[in-house]
């Protein structure tokens, strides 16, 4: 039977921060830097997501003031189906509806009908502030998750952008810490070789 040594548990040290004789002061600077862009990268994404999200959301809510809804009625037969290549097809077709607005005006717009609806046919369509036939606006759910993916997509491409930033402060840092080196190597170097008796 074989016996296992005992595991010793060695704390977890932050290398850039302990106190150590080859530590410099532009190591400490260079861990601030990375967890200072981690941790700005992170609050930047999330503040950023949810102006994103509340914009939309404004967005949504600016364009439903601007609409309302009318009742129309189909002037002709729709057609059974749709015109091919008419780009994206939801399932219904073109066709000329008539409403009167409360002055008493009438007017008369293409809108999307379901198929084969004859005429007379009542619906309720979304017009603009130009009496236009516009798309329903985004209400509900589907708002709601339009929002949440918009801020879902802003959220890391900030704090993409933030930690970018934060990598190139630090590899500015790193190429000072190389020219710093160096010139300190073209000063000691000979030195050096001079005490290692030329083989150094």
């Amino acid at each position: 039977m074989t016996r296992t040594p005992p595991t010793t548990v060695t704390p977890v040290r932050l290398w850039r921060w302990r106190r150590n004789p080859l530590r410099r002061h532009s190591d400490v600077v260079e861990a601030w830097i990375v967890l200072a862009g981690w941790v700005l990268a992170l609050v930047a994404g999330v503040f950023a997501g949810m102006l994103a999200a509340r914009a939309s959301d404004a967005a949504f809510e600016a364009r439903r003031a601007q609409l309302h809804p009318v009742a129309a009625v189909l002037t002709a037969d729709a057609a059974r189906t749709p015109l091919a290549g008419s780009g994206y097809d939801d399932g219904r077709v073109w066709a000329v509806v008539r409403w009167t607005d409360a002055d008493g005006s009438v007017h008369t717009d293409r809108a999307k009908v379901p198929p084969g609806a004859p005429a007379g046919t009542r619906m309720t369509v979304w017009t603009n502030e130009a009496d236009r036939v516009v798309p329903a606006p985004v209400t509900g759910a589907a708002a709601d998750l339009q929002s949440a993916l918009t801020g879902a997509l802003v959220a890391p491409a900030a704090g993409a952008l933030v930690w970018g930033v934060g990598r190139l402060v630090r590899g500015r840092l790193i190429r000072r810490r190389m020219d710093e080196w160096d010139a300190e190597w073209r000063e000691i170097g000979p030195r050096w070789g001079n005490l290692s008796g030329g083989r150094g």
